[in-house]
């Protein structure tokens, strides 16, 4: 439904209503202390729900759905990078050691692959069991299920834009270099698309699929398949957050201070400031869509831009949040990772891409 303008709402407003009848609306389950403390990447949650979150002093925990921690995995750097999760529950995820890492779900090291840079872009996971990530050397990689190299490309910029794969097994990426590259499961370039900045944020794709990331040029822009310009919307935004898209086709994202929504064909549907710096990617379900920014807060709107609620944590947030399958709300702040079940607990939205990394997995791979 459009609405007939953006609707803009203060953070003086938020914090009134958190004062008046916030908890009323959500249970605090858990808070899992993080002996790494600061955190940039998402947990993902395995189909066992244990969850796996990075920390900044390169620690992987594994965290019980109770919020117990089983085991912790040390890469001795920072992980700035958000863990994949295999169907054979293999866990992936990069570090600024320079290795890409695949640890079993027992905490033990399989393999590492070592690249010539800091490996902060997330890996995606294609249903042949290939891993495509980027890293600040200017390559992107694909390995095989063992961590033998497939095949790299060659860009001429830092990656550390998150890959997307769609449903033609299309690989989608940014670099710094200020473009978007569309490769083959080949690794040959299909197309790439210029824009006037970084892309540091991750794609999402829809169920045509269409695609859409945004630029650090302040803007955010729709893609055909075939690399076609759709629509570019200027949203103001220099930060890095990451589109979401819920069941009928809107968009949710981060520009700067600001929460917003966008429908299909590029135009704002409202706007809501949270009082910090948005730098990562929303969650959306049916009804809600979940904000975090370095305001130390997690934000909770419906889908039609009415806030609803507020919930401080103890440091800013430069993560996304995730949702499970049965609506827990899980947000990574310094220093602990939080489990939080509003009172309209839903599962992630039934779209292509409702979270950062398109699932809780964090498959990277378009749903359907």
């Amino acid at each position: 439904m459009k609405l007939p303008g953006a609707i803009i709402y203060s953070a003086s407003v938020c914090w009134l209503a958190m004062a008046a009848s916030c908890h009323a609306q959500y249970t605090n389950l858990w808070r899992a202390f993080l002996p790494g403390g600061w955190s940039d990447g998402t947990p993902a949650i395995a189909p066992d729900g244990t969850l796996y979150q990075p920390a900044l002093d390169g620690t992987l925990s594994a965290i019980a759905p109770d919020g117990q921690t089983n085991w912790q995995f040390n890469a001795r750097i920072e992980i700035a990078s958000s863990p994949a999760v295999g169907i054979d529950g293999t866990i992936y995820f990069g570090s600024r050691d320079r290795k890409f890492y695949a640890v079993a779900p027992n905490g033990k090291l399989k393999w590492t692959f070592e690249t010539g840079g800091w490996n902060d872009s997330s890996p995606a996971l294609a249903d042949d069991g290939s891993i495509y990530f980027g890293s600040w050397d200017t390559v992107f990689y694909s390995l095989n299920p063992d961590g033998s190299l497939q095949w790299k490309f060659q860009t001429d910029g830092i990656i550390d834009s998150s890959p997307a794969i769609a449903a033609d097994g299309t690989i989608y990426f940014g670099s710094h270099d200020k473009k978007f590259y569309a490769l083959s499961k080949q690794g040959k370039l299909k197309w790439s698309f210029s824009t006037a900045g970084q892309i540091v944020s991750s794609p999402a794709i829809d169920a045509s699929g269409n695609v859409y990331f945004t630029s650090t040029d302040g803007n955010l822009y729709a893609l055909k398949p075939d690399g076609t310009e759709l629509w570019h919307l200027h949203t103001g935004g220099a930060s890095a957050s990451s589109p979401v898209l819920d069941s009928h086709g809107t968009l949710y994202v981060g520009a700067n201070r600001f929460a917003m929504a966008v429908n299909g064909s590029g135009e704002k549907l409202w706007q809501a400031d949270v009082g910090a710096w948005i730098e990562n990617a929303p969650a959306v379900t049916e009804s809600t869509v979940y904000f975090t920014s370095r305001s130390h807060y997690i934000t909770a709107f419906s889908t039609n831009g009415t806030f609803l609620w507020t919930e401080p944590l103890s440091g800013e947030i430069t993560a996304a949040p995730t949702i499970s399958s049965n609506g827990i709300v899980y947000i990574c702040g310094y220093p602990s990772l939080m489990a939080i079940l509003p009172t309209n607990a839903a599962a992630p939205a039934h779209s292509p891409w409702p979270l950062f990394r398109a699932n809780a997995r964090h498959t990277g791979r378009v749903n359907f």
